[in-house]
């Protein structure tokens, strides 16, 4: 009766033995596909960044060589004397009209200010903003900057 009971109980161990391998092994196989879909979607991922990165540098080059082209051809003359000279004209005469706005929008704001009853240098002082310190910086910057371009460096030969 003993063997009998022990050659059940032993049978039924190695029966249950496999199963319970079985199991932790597909526990190890679902571990596993996981971290293989995690990889595919990471370099799912990078190819996206990859192609989206060509794409830009595509673009910018692009743009560029726009950018190159349109300044190649402002620099070329029609011909026509007239045209050449209206073309020639058109950058200063902006210039000098947003100049002249500004000024008469800084004189108003001092002349309302004076009017007020303050002061010209407290008028002035006022109305001097640090957006007019940036655009007289960016003034200053393109006319004499531009020039240390335009000439190269002292040393360079």
């Amino acid at each position: 009766m003993l063997e009998t009971l022990l050659g059940g109980l032993l049978g039924g161990a190695f029966r249950i033995v496999p199963e319970v391998l079985k199991f932790f092994d597909r526990e190890n196989e679902r571990k596993h596909e996981l971290l293989m879909q995690d990889k595919q979607l990471e370099f799912e991922q990078l190819r996206g960044n990859n192609k989206l990165a060509i794409a830009q540098e595509t673009t910018y080059g692009m743009g560029i060589e726009a950018l190159t082209a349109a300044l190649e051809g402002q620099g070329k003359s029609s011909g026509i004397k007239i045209i050449d000279a209206l073309s020639s004209s058109v950058r200063p005469i902006v210039t000098y009209l947003f100049v002249a706005l500004f000024i008469a929008v800084k004189w108003a704001a001092i002349s309302a200010m004076v009017a007020g009853g303050n002061d010209y240098i407290t008028a002035i002082a006022a109305t001097w903003t640090e957006a007019d310190m940036a655009l007289l910086a960016g003034i200053i910057n393109f006319w004499f900057l531009g020039r240390v371009f335009e000439r190269g460096t002292p040393n360079a030969k």
